[in-house]
Parts: C-alpha cells; sequence; structure tokens
C-alpha cells in the first residue's frame, strides 16, 4: 500500500501541473500570472480573459484530476477496500501540482478547481457542494468565501459519510490536507476579506491596472 500511495501522489502532481490558465493565457498572447492576483487558476483567467476562458480554464483543471481518478478507481484498482483513500491521495497531488507547478517556478493557482475534481472523484454525491458553492457566492459575492467554505465542509463530510469505513481515519486526515491547502493559498484572501478589500465577483481586471493589483497581492502574501 505505501508504493501505491506514493505512486498515486506522484501521478496526481503530474497532471497537476497541466496548468489550463497559463495555456489558455498564452493562446491570448498573455502570461497570466503577469495579470490580476497573478494565479494561473479560473477567477484570475475569469476576470483577466472573461467568462468563456474562465469557464473553459474551470473544466480543464476539473477534468485533469477527474479523468485520472476515475480510472484510477473503476479501471486500475476497483476492488481494492482503500480505493477510495488513494483517489483523495491523488487527487490531493494534483492539487499540489496545480498549486506548485516545478515547470513554473512553482507558482501556480489555489486548487480549487482541483480540488472539485478530486472530491467528484471521490464520491459523486459531493456535486452538492457546487451548489453550496454558487449558494455562498451568490449571497456574499466573494469567490473566495464560496471555495473556503467548501473545503472546510469536505472532511466534516468524510468523517460523518464514511464513519465506520476500514480507512476512515486515513480518509478524514487527507482530506484536512485539503483543508488546509485551501485556507493556505488563500491566505491574502483571507486578508483582504477581513480588511474589506476582497474584490467582489464581477470585477474585471484591465491590462494597464492589471500589474498593480498583482503587486498589492504578491505584498500581502509576503
Amino acid at each position: 500500500m505505501p508504493v501505491k500511495i506514493i505512486v498515486c501522489f506522484i501521478v496526481g502532481y503530474l497532471f497537476g501541473n497541466l496548468q489550463t490558465a497559463f495555456f489558455i493565457g498564452k493562446a491570448h498572447g498573455i502570461d497570466i500570472r503577469r495579470y490580476g492576483s497573478g494565479n494561473a487558476g479560473t477567477t484570475n483567467a475569469m476576470r483577466t480573459l472573461g467568462r468563456k476562458s474562465g469557464s473553459l480554464v474551470f473544466i480543464g483543471d476539473l477534468l485533469k484530476v477527474l479523468i485520472p481518478g476515475m480510472i484510477l478507481r473503476y479501471a486500475i484498482f476497483p476492488d481494492e477496500p482503500y480505493v477510495i483513500l488513494l483517489c483523495e491521495i491523488l487527487g490531493f497531488g494534483a492539487v499540489i501540482g496545480h498549486c506548485f507547478p516545478f515547470w513554473m517556478q512553482f507558482k501556480g493557482g489555489k486548487g480549487i478547481a482541483v480540488t472539485a475534481g478530486a472530491m467528484l472523484c471521490v464520491d459523486w454525491r459531493l456535486i452538492v457542494f457546487t451548489v453550496v458553492f454558487a449558494l455562498i457566492v451568490y449571497v456574499t459575492k466573494y469567490v473566495s468565501v464560496g471555495s473556503l467554505f467548501v473545503v472546510v465542509l469536505f472532511p466534516t463530510y468524510m468523517a460523518i459519510v464514511y464513519h465506520g469505513h476500514e480507512y476512515w481515519l486515513w480518509m478524514v486526515l487527507v482530506a484536512c490536507l485539503y483543508t488546509i491547502s485551501g485556507v493556505y493559498m488563500h491566505r491574502a484572501n483571507i486578508k483582504r476579506l477581513l480588511n474589506g478589500t476582497e474584490n467582489k465577483i464581477g470585477h474585471h481586471v484591465h491590462v494597464e491596472e492589471a500589474s498593480a493589483e498583482h503587486a498589492d497581492d504578491v505584498k500581502e502574501e509576503k
């Protein structure tokens, strides 16, 4: 089992390195990391390049973990009692690969779309979290609040729904890693939320203002 865990994490990390936002940004002639928040993720792509590009980034980031996760679960290890745990680990590897891609100086996105794909690999019922996310963003107008709420809910869901499973404790602990990663990657957003300076959904980043916004974001994250 330890070897399978290591392999799943590495495979997940490599898939996580497929930076959808970076590639779509390049297709538009820009390096997405130089605009807006500087993150290669859905929200920054949507604010910088528009809803269509942002949607493509979300789908790409979700599929880059959902597809290998489904193959792992239903084709490679369909009968393993700890296959759900392996899916969690592969998914977390993809989150780390997305947030810290080795070929981009370890500067990627925040991993929420990838986390969504990982959750769907673990349990399709977690699609309800998409509704929760959408409702929170609709009410608060903050994408970061919806993102944080979902990553905090994940280990709670695993603790309740899978209680009694042979690998229950490990499944909850790995889910907690998603929470830790999500909170860490949103630390600057949390600070802005507390200061009342967080951008609300619908805010569009213009090319001429992008560099200044990125500079502020980097400053806050140091």
